[in-house]
Formats: C-alpha cells, sequence, structure tokens
C-alpha cells in the first residue's frame, strides 16, 4: 500500500536505553501510519512514549492517536515491579489523543493506567481505526487478557502478547483464559493469510518479526489439534 508509514521500535534499543526494566522487559512498541498524510498512531507506547513521539515526529509524521493491546503496564503504563512505568497516561498530559481499545478492556486500562474510563475509544470485534488514507482493522483476541487485540495493517499483524513468534502470551494472570486464548488463536486469528508478517508485542525469539506461515509451522502452541489437546498442553 502506497504511503503506509510503519515503525518497530525495541524498548532499551531503540527507546528508553538507560532503563533496566525495559532493557529486561524487551517489549515492542509500533508507530503505523500514512506517510503522505503525515499522520501516525503508536502502539503500546510504554517505557520512554514521549521517546517514541519524538522518533516519529523526526520522521516527518505527527502522533495522533493510540492503540493499547491490553492492559499490563509494560505496554500502556503504570505501577509494575514496584515502579512506575510511563505510559498513555503521560501522552494525554500532552495532547489529546484518541486511545483506541477493546470495550472488554476499558475497566482494566482505566485501573492501571489511573484515567477515567471516558478517556479511551472503546470497539468492538472488528473495529477499524483510520489514520490518514490508512485504515487498521482491530482484531479482538482474548486471552491473555478479556480484551486483548491485535492490530492489522498492510500485510502485518501486530499482536501484542496474544501471539509470539514461538509460543503466545500467559493464561494464568487476572483476566485470563486459556479457553479463550485457544479460540482466539485458532479461530479469530485463521483468517489471517500466511503470507501476513507477525509483529509480536515482545521479542522473545531471535527473530523480531516472521510471516505467519512459517509461525504456523514452527510455533508449538499452534501445533496441537483440537481444543482438548491445546488445553492439556497450555491450559495450565
Amino acid at each position: 500500500m502506497s504511503g503506509v508509514y510503519f515503525r518497530q521500535f525495541l524498548s532499551g534499543r531503540d527507546f528508553a536505553v538507560d532503563d533496566a526494566l525495559a532493557r529486561d522487559m524487551r517489549n515492542f512498541a509500533y508507530a503505523v501510519g500514512d506517510r503522505d498524510a503525515g499522520l501516525a498512531l503508536l502502539v503500546d507506547p510504554a517505557h520512554g512514549p514521549r521517546e517514541l513521539v519524538e522518533l516519529v515526529r523526526a520522521d516527518g509524521l505527527a502522533v495522533v492517536g493510540l492503540v493499547a493491546t491490553h492492559f499490563h503496564p509494560d505496554h500502556v503504563g503504570g505501577d509494575m515491579m514496584g515502579r512506575r512505568v510511563q505510559g498513555i497516561a503521560e501522552l494525554l498530559e500532552d495532547a489529546d489523543l484518541a486511545v483506541h481499545v477493546q470495550a472488554e478492556e476499558v475497566g482494566w486500562l482505566s485501573r492501571v493506567t489511573g484515567l477515567a474510563p471516558g478517556s479511551f475509544t472503546a470497539h468492538g470485534p472488528g473495529g477499524e481505526v483510520v489514520v490518514g488514507d490508512i485504515t487498521v482493522s482491530l482484531v479482538h483476541t482474548p486471552g491473555h487478557t478479556p480484551g486483548s487485540q491485535c492490530a492489522l495493517v498492510d500485510g502485518r499483524l501486530l499482536s501484542g502478547d496474544t501471539l509470539f513468534i514461538s509460543g503466545c502470551g500467559r493464561t494464568d494472570l487476572p483476566g485470563g483464559s486459556a479457553e479463550q486464548l485457544y479460540h482466539s488463536l485458532f479461530e479469530r486469528l485463521a483468517p489471517v493469510g500466511d503470507d501476513v508478517v507477525l509483529y509480536p508485542g515482545h521479542l522473545y525469539s531471535p527473530e523480531a518479526f516472521a510471516p505467519m506461515g512459517e509461525v504456523r509451522r514452527t510455533n508449538p502452541v499452534l501445533a496441537p489439534a483440537g481444543a482438548p489437546a491445546w488445553l492439556a498442553l497450555f491450559g495450565s
């Protein structure tokens, strides 16, 4: 798609380089947008959110909105391991930005970030965010959290903690559900083509991204056939 702007940023390397927690967490943040219009969205801007805005600005684009894949502080900011992680709340101090989330995640995000529920733009399954002439499709993928979502744009799937290149998100944290995650992985993400490139929420593999076809062939969490087999292996 002509004019698409896309960047992948690794915490502790590309931003927040002096933050030990950011280095340990190995979070990815993303910027997607319309290069011709000069407009972009940030996806999961935590650890060094204002640095991310400046990195996008240096490319000649303005950040006009945010997307949160889920409510955990290493993705959106909040208290974590006795520390305050900067994130969405700090960016809303600087500008009036729409924060696009799944409706099931609003209450959780409000508690974690300290923002009022009205600070978030809630979407249902199949929602879209338009920035310039670029459309970002939001795919509700509950399991890691109730309102986890992936963002699909221009042949790229930004998967948060739903799916990694090897592995998937935990389901033993508050709001997690192994049964829901199974349905998200094998049903809600089933229409995503093998040529779509997976961009995960953390650098947990040597590769920072990989085609979905390769992920489906090599990721052990996508090997079991059927819910009983999957839940027996990954449901605890």
